[in-house]
């Protein structure tokens, strides 16, 4: 089957007038030529399509309280809306019966073929309670062999695992990651040391930097210092400007630049659905404009979307198109180390696109060369 388009993005350049091929869910071949009568138009830029590493929920679903196979495919539906066609479902802390119902659900969705399902991210339990955000103090607790079976389980895809590096040991760590399982660190009041030592160790990226995390002070560099310090280090940012100041965000591009910068949505059942009141763990989730919170004004999560989180960072903080893309699709890619599969429009990738409008909507979301979104 073969596809024209005007406008293309593969993940590096922009191109013009571009046949792609496909067979098997599979790109064969991107190339310069004439559209004739069998091929299917693309009206729009085409553009790899987005990768999101931490989303909690989507379509009115969040993945704690119905931790099944349904509710991944509502999430996953959710936000092939707003482009996103590989995405890691993840589970805020819980106790080890639902984070076991959580990873059963997730390598069923991979056995099913689930089109965006890629892995599963834990974040949490093993976190700081100073800094927990919205995380139920009663499940934050220290590792035991139990989540470290179940976070080596290798029906699951790719497995991220946020954690703490004050309260989970720098051999722990090197367990992990010696089973293929990627290390981020967040929810944290680690000093610099800590983090940068937990980084030694095989952890590679940070989550949602700035937001619960030791910040970066005149006398102590904290978490956030170290992130921005080591140019190894993956970093998530949400940029729906709630959580993160705009100056800040364009501080992280900076340092961090598009080859390790990741726009993530750390979604809430919100995005995408009417829903605008939502109960976790005994707390009410209200949802005010684009702003998530519980009582007492606290940010719980967001309503933020992959193609909302690339219009920020191109209109608010002047990023260039082609880098705020590849934040949205190769980075995340490679930091769960699909990058020969995912976030680039080239022969042997798969055939995972979305077209955009002008000013980045998303008209159409192709997911292994299946279109799962049209408006």
């Amino acid at each position: 089957m073969r596809y024209f388009a005007q406008r293309l993005f593969d993940g590096l350049v922009f191109k013009s007038n571009q046949i792609i091929t496909i067979k098997n869910q599979k790109i064969v071949s991107v190339e310069q030529g004439t559209a004739d009568e069998a091929d299917t138009l693309l009206s729009g830029l085409v553009t790899p399509g987005f990768v999101d590493v931490q989303v909690n929920g989507g379509g009115g679903k969040l993945f704690n309280n119905e931790p099944n196979l349904a509710t991944l495919e509502t999430m996953s539906r959710a936000h092939q809306t707003f482009g996103t066609t590989a995405m890691l479902p993840t589970l805020i802390t819980d106790n080890l019966a639902t984070m076991t119902l959580a990873a059963d659900a997730v390598a069923l969705a991979l056995t099913n073929k689930i089109p965006g399902i890629i892995g599963i991210h834990f974040e949490g339990p093993h976190l700081s309670s100073p800094k927990k955000g919205i995380h139920p103090e009663s499940h934050i607790r220290p590792i035991s062999e139990k989540e470290l079976a179940l976070f080596k389980r290798k029906d699951l895809g790719v497995v991220c695992v946020t954690l703490a590096p004050e309260n989970v040991s720098c051999d722990v760590i090197k367990e992990l990651v010696s089973s293929g399982v990627k290390i981020c660190l967040g929810h944290s009041n680690a000093s610099v040391e800590q983090t940068l030592a937990a980084i030694d160790a095989g952890a590679t990226g940070f989550t949602h930097l700035y937001n619960a995390m030791s910040p970066l002070t005149s006398r102590a560099a904290g978490m956030v210092g170290a992130a921005l310090l080591r140019d190894e280090a993956y970093c998530g940012l949400i940029v729906d400007h709630e959580h993160v100041d705009k100056v800040s965000c364009q501080l992280a591009i900076k340092c961090k630049t598009s080859k390790k910068l990741m726009l993530v949505t750390d979604a809430m059942s919100h995005v995408g659905s009417n829903q605008t009141s939502l109960t976790f763990a005994g707390m009410e989730i209200s949802r005010t404009g684009n702003k998530l919170t519980i009582e007492g004004g606290r940010l719980a999560g967001s309503a933020l979307d992959m193609a909302t989180a690339v219009r920020n960072t191109v209109t608010n903080l002047d990023t260039p198109l082609d880098q705020t893309l590849q934040m949205a699709s190769s980075t995340p890619a490679k930091f769960v180390e699909l990058q020969n599969t995912k976030g680039q429009l080239s022969e042997g990738y798969d055939a995972d696109w979305i077209v955009l409008t002008d000013d980045l909507h998303v008209t159409q979301t192709y997911i292994g060369g299946k279109q799962v979104f049209s408006v």
